[in-house]
């Protein structure tokens, strides 16, 4: 590929994390657009900063704290121990101080002192406490844009201060008071408007399952189908719209519809709520949140399925897990007999254990796996019924389905796991420099166990790790082929009878 606009971190042995040599202001420039009015309004946000919209950013931030307690502890007990400042991939990155989780999360934490402690109020400049300006804002926008909120920070701090959240807060306020981000504002009004991030209408999404079908039928002789809209179905899948869009996205679809069929399960997909993904999280919002989630509780209930099957997207399933009964519960018009939600990978697995499905090895064979852990799967969600099941569930369904496992180093997996470097709303082409170096902890790891155990490929159970890897792969003289779908796997693999 051409070479990059900027420097591609060198990689190290991932067992050695020497605190990185500080560059202020590496990337003090770097920011994702500002969104339009056209994709503000539509969310119920101003379409752009007015007068006083500083006194409206400190309300806002005032009733942030008084609703979410733990808002107000994060912001209160932090003793700057230093123990998260090596722990975020995009200070190991970049280098840049304000990307330590510490230094970040300080830039919210300047302006509560300011309007909420005693201390700020009568002398602010003893206690770090600064006023909400236009100067703040821009540092708030560019610097909170470079957190993925993937939570790893919080395994490390002692106190179990959760920067995800003040991100979130952060990224809450400046949209309220018309400062929003043109990705993550657009893609949920496309939600809304269509029912999944890509704005995908129904017709192609159709014709988009048809083309599915005819190559399933042409590539195994089964006609496996990709049922959508059906009414009384017992399964309601619920999947990232990339899932019908691209590799290895796609491949992991046909992975679940050969699931299903060769278990006799009736499936459906909905035109409906064709998304999975709800990036009302992203921007710290619970009423977007609630209302992309409403959208599924309505389509099974329309088509009267019996449960709900969340496909691989990790904000989807953190979202499902921590969220959807609160969010849009209760769900007592499913059966109860089911977990809700329930993974898909759940599914396949509780299959394979039952011998429900019938799997062989070789049809992944020349394939050495290993797997990336995503972070809200990782550190936001669980499955199964057993704790650490996020971490067992996906390495059982990819041992089933493959010659050859490994792992890569312990520090950079489960709930150690480094970030992608593309979550959290930040997939976006105008941060591709902050992708490509936060992706660098991630491909140190991965080149460590290429080298010395042959791995030729890396799984992941999240649509916007699949996108990232893609694009960053590239970066580091990896194809970008070299990243699968867990399920992409389970389809090469799966056992077919002839029972269409």
């Amino acid at each position: 590929m051409a070479a990059a606009p900027f420097d591609i971190p060198a990689l190290g042995d991932p067992a050695e994390h020497p605190i990185p040599a500080l560059k202020p202001g590496a990337m003090a420039a770097s920011k994702p657009y500002v969104a339009a009015e056209a994709h503000q309004q539509p969310l119920g946000f101003p379409g752009e900063l007015t007068e006083g919209w500083e006194k409206r950013a400190v309300e806002h931030m005032g009733s942030l704290v008084s609703k979410y307690r733990s808002l107000q502890v994060y912001m209160d007990i932090c003793v700057k121990c230093g123990a998260c400042t090596d722990k975020c991939h995009y200070f190991l990155g970049t280098h840049d101080p304000k990307n330590m989780p510490v230094a970040r999360a300080d830039l919210f934490r300047s302006v509560y002192r300011r309007y909420f402690t005693p201390a700020g109020k009568i002398a602010p400049g003893l206690v770090g406490a600064r006023d909400m300006t236009k100067d703040v804002l821009d540092e708030w926008f560019n610097y909170f844009h470079q957190c993925s909120q993937c939570r790893r920070c919080s395994v490390f701090c002692p106190y179990g201060i959760d920067t995800a959240e003040i991100s979130m807060a952060a990224r809450d306020i400046m949209d309220s008071i018309g400062q929003g981000q043109k990705y993550c504002n657009e893609i949920i009004g496309k939600v809304h408007k269509i029912g999944n991030n890509l704005g995908l209408p129904a017709p192609a999404l159709l014709d988009t399952l048809e083309g599915l079908e005819e190559d399933m039928l042409d590539d195994t002789g089964v006609a496996v189908k990709m049922p959508i809209d059906v009414e009384g179905a017992e399964v309601l899948l619920v999947t990232p719209s990339a899932d019908f869009f691209a590799e290895p996205h796609v491949l992991g679809l046909m992975g679940y519809a050969k699931v299903f069929h060769a278990a006799g399960v009736s499936w459906t997909l909905s035109t409906k709520a064709s998304e999975a993904g709800n990036f009302g999280m992203f921007i710290g919002n619970y009423d977007q949140m609630k209302k992309i989630s409403m959208r599924i509780r309505e389509a099974a209930q329309e088509l009267g399925v019996k449960r709900i099957i969340f496909g691989e997207c990790g904000h989807a399933w953190r979202v499902a897990y921590s969220f959807l009964n609160t969010l849009a519960g209760p769900w007592d018009f499913l059966d109860p007999r089911y977990p809700v939600p329930q993974h898909i990978l759940e599914f396949t697995n509780d299959l394979i254990e039952r011998k429900g499905i019938k799997l062989d090895k070789s049809g992944n064979d020349g394939m050495v796996l290993t797997v990336h852990d995503s972070c809200n799967v990782a550190r936001g969600a669980r499955m199964g019924d057993r704790p650490g099941g996020q971490f067992t569930i996906p390495r059982a369904v990819i041992q089933a389905s493959v010659p050859k496992f490994v792992d890569m180093h312990p520090d950079t997996i489960c709930d150690k796991t480094f970030c992608c470097g593309g979550g959290g709303g930040l997939l976006t082409d105008e941060l591709m420099e902050l992708r490509v170096k936060g992706a660098s902890p991630r491909m140190e790891a991965l080149k460590d166990v290429v080298d010395k155990q042959g791995v030729t490929h890396m799984a992941a159970m999240c649509a916007i790790c699949k996108a990232q890897f893609t694009k960053i792969l590239p970066y580091y003289d990896f194809d970008r082929e070299m990243v699968v779908s867990v399920h992409q796997l389970v389809s090469n693999a799966i056992i077919l009878g002839d029972n269409d």
